[in-house]
């Protein structure tokens, strides 16, 4: 995972690139208070079904993804947020290619 420099002026979008047939990341911020991550997917890649002890805001930023949350599917588009609710199962799918910021507050 890929760290991104500090106290500079950027763009997300610009700030990864899709890869191939893959997922990439690109850590933003990770303290003990929680983590910023920005996240690609590829057309046809994804998250198996998972639970995080955080909630976890998700902001579209290019694309589409589809986010099933305990068994609710849910299409998010570029510029769309979403709330997964700590200890929600969950999933990622990209039916396109899509980026996304993911935000983890701890409690």
């Amino acid at each position: 995972m890929a760290k991104l420099e500090k106290g500079i002026v950027f763009n997300s979008n610009n700030a990864i690139d899709y890869a191939e047939g893959g997922v990439v990341s690109k850590e933003l911020v990770h303290s003990k208070a929680g983590s910023i991550t920005l996240f690609s997917f590829d057309a046809g890649q994804g998250l198996s079904e998972h639970t995080a002890p955080f909630d976890a805001f998700i902001q579209v930023i290019d694309g589409k993804m589809e986010l099933t949350v305990e068994g609710v599917k849910h299409v998010i588009s570029a510029g769309e947020s979403f709330v997964i609710p700590s200890g929600a199962h969950h999933s990622v799918n990209a039916p396109e290619r899509f980026k996304m910021i993911i935000t983890m507050i701890r409690e």
